[in-house]
């Protein structure tokens, strides 16, 4: 069974998480943007593009799948919906993910 810890994030909002994630579900809640392609992402999906300052489709496109799966809080189920924004405006990654 996980152990999950209680933690405090730098607003005063008290959560609990299994892993070393920081990430606040509360203030992720309120920073979640209502457009754009990072809307549709999870809140670690979305900390992790940002923190690698990655904030728009351009720049996204000059990654490979690869890149940004190794980004800590993007996962595979983050992969469809930034590909397909890509598609939408006429891009591509880098370098798809080679299926086995």
């Amino acid at each position: 069974m996980t152990v999950k810890k209680l933690k405090t994030c730098s607003k005063g909002h008290n959560f609990y998480k299994s892993s070393e994630c920081p990430t606040c579900p509360v203030c992720a809640a309120a920073d979640k943007p209502e457009s754009g392609f990072l809307a549709p992402l999870s809140a670690p999906a979305r900390s992790a593009l940002e923190q690698a300052s990655i904030s728009t489709l351009a720049e996204l496109s000059g990654y490979s799948e690869r890149e940004i799966l190794k980004l800590h809080g993007v996962g595979p189920k983050s992969l469809p919906i930034l590909r397909q924004a890509l598609h939408e405006a006429g891009m591509a990654f880098t370098e798809p993910v080679k299926k086995r």
